[in-house]
Parts: C-alpha cells; sequence; structure tokens
C-alpha cells in the first residue's frame, strides 16, 4: 500500500511510503525541494548531516541536493551573458530555494512533484526565464525522480546544466565494490587525468574526480559490508559521473551531471531548451538486498 504523510520537523516534510516494500522517503520542499531520507527496510540509505541542515547559513551535506543551473564551481563564480558579468555560487541555487508542492499520488506508487520558477532573485544572477518540474516516484526498492525542465520564455533560449548530488552512508568503504562505465577519470583537485580499474584510494584525504566519458547509462555499487547493491540509471543528456569522497566521512557520493564543470563558460555539454519548450529526463535508483 503507498501513502503520503507530512510531519512538521524543522520544515513540512513530506514523507511517501511503500509498505509492502518497508520503504520511505522523506522530503523538505522548502528546503530545496531536498531529499532528506531515503530508507529501505533497516537500511538507511543516504547519509544526512542533520546539524548542518538546521542551519541555513550552512550548505546542506547530505540527502539528494538538486543541482541547477551549473554542476560543479565557476573559476572565480563568474560567467559572461552578452557581455555581462553574472556570479554563481558552486552547484548554483536550486538547492537553497524554496520549491512549492504540486501534485501527488499514491496510484501504483508514491509520487510528489515539487517544482522551482524563475525569480527576481534567480533572474539576477542567472538572466533566463525556468519553470522546473521534479516528480519523486517511490516504488518498491526503486527511487526515480523525473525531472521536467521547461522554458517560459518567448524568444530566449534557455541553457543551463542539471544533476544530482546524492550521499551515500556507508560505514566502511574499503567494502565497496564499483561497476562504473569508464576507463579513466579527470582529478578535479589537480586537473590530471587517470586510468581507471573500478577501485579508488580511500587513503587519501579527498577524492573528486569526474568521468567524463561514459560507456553506458548506468552504474553501480556493491557495499559487501551492508548486504546490497545499489544500480544507478540516468537518461541523455546526463553524460558525467562524479565521484566523490572525503577520508573518515561515512558518505561517499556518486553524482549523474548533465555536463562537466564550468560549461556555462566553455558551452561543453550545455543543454539549451528552446523557447515554449521542455525537456525531460530521468534518474533512477534501484537497491537490490543480498
Amino acid at each position: 500500500m503507498y501513502a503520503i504523510a507530512t510531519e512538521t520537523k524543522l520544515y513540512p516534510t513530506y514523507i511517501l511510503s511503500d509498505d509492502s516494500a518497508q520503504a520511505q522517503l522523506e522530503i523538505v520542499p522548502e528546503r530545496g525541494g531536498l531529499v532528506t531520507r531515503w530508507r529501505v527496510g533497516d537500511h538507511d540509505i543516504l547519509y544526512f548531516d542533520a546539524e548542518r541542515f538546521a542551519n541555513p547559513q550552512l550548505s546542506v551535506r547530505g540527502g539528494i541536493p538538486v543541482l541547477f543551473p551549473i554542476c560543479g564551481n565557476l573559476p572565480n563564480n563568474t560567467y559572461t551573458h552578452e557581455g555581462t558579468s553574472y556570479n554563481l555560487k558552486q552547484h548554483g541555487f536550486a538547492r537553497d530555494l524554496p520549491w512549492t508542492v504540486g501534485e501527488s499520488s499514491t496510484d501504483k506508487s508514491a509520487s510528489l512533484t515539487l517544482e522551482l520558477a524563475s525569480n527576481e532573485e534567480t533572474l539576477a544572477v542567472y538572466p533566463f526565464e525556468f519553470h522546473l518540474s521534479f516528480t519523486y516516484r517511490l516504488h518498491g526498492h526503486t527511487l526515480e525522480i523525473i525531472q521536467r525542465y521547461t522554458n517560459p520564455s518567448e524568444e530566449t533560449i534557455l541553457p543551463f546544466s542539471t544533476g544530482l548530488h546524492p550521499y551515500f552512508q556507508v560505514p566502511d568503504k574499503s567494502q565497496l565494490r564499483f561497476h562504473l562505465p569508464s576507463s579513466q577519470y579527470w582529478d578535479q583537485l589537480d586537473g590530471t587525468l587517470h586510468d581507471f580499474h573500478n577501485q579508488f584510494n580511500f587513503e587519501r584525504k579527498e577524492i573528486d574526480v569526474a568521468f567524463t566519458q561514459l560507456q553506458s547509462q548506468s552504474a553501480s555499487v556493491y557495499d559487501r559490508k551492508q548486504g546490497f547493491t545499489l544500480n544507478l540509471e540516468y537518461s541523455t543528456p546526463f553524460s558525467t559521473l562524479v565521484f566523490w569522497a572525503i577520508q573518515g566521512k561515512d558518505y561517499y557520493c556518486l553524482e549523474p551531471w548533465s555536463a562537466p564543470r564550468n560549461a556555462l563558460n566553455t558551452g561543453d555539454r550545455l543543454i539549451h531548451v528552446h523557447p515554449r519548450s521542455s525537456l525531460e529526463m530521468l534518474v533512477r535508483l534501484d537497491l537490490h538486498l543480498d
């Protein structure tokens, strides 16, 4: 049986559940449309730093933040459009703004749609009209995030990159086994290119790498200690996977991005949505228990 409930914690929280699968999803629209929890059986799949979340002056660390209209950072947080320079901080503004609640359904799944539209605040740093519609759908051990990017303008093309930044909880990174669809990655800390053999050196203080030449639209991570495999699928035009981990922290991030860093300046794989048009994209997460 599917259900959607609301609960007021720090913010109004929507709780989607699939009782037969013992699965729950918690979403906080006011804090960037953030998924704060995904639980399957006894497993909390996502890492979540509640202390940082309680301070709105700090960026969230945990859950599934939304990256829009850029992924990563820009040099000096700056880009130029038609001769004018604008400032955008790392990962853009969607993860910091309040989203509104749209349609919901408990027919064949528990689903909730959140929306975000351009306003005076966004237009000051990003002079483009937009309307985002994200539908979070929980059924069984699967979470789907259906994203619709609409350009309501009559004449201006909407340029952007987009992505998700899920924090996956892990008690022991040495027990992770990876199957990622690329044989090389760029180290985003020093700009060097490396061969990849489906393993990382977790003795490093920080790992921040981008796989920009993907051979398929799926990846998986097996957590031997927790006894499950996490499968990640992403539609086109997602073209890049970023892996990020900090030594001593109980999380890793495996992030589908539509473009590498700085795409708003370089144009590399930048998405363009024409006036009065929309683009739909999908990310699916499946959990398979041993």
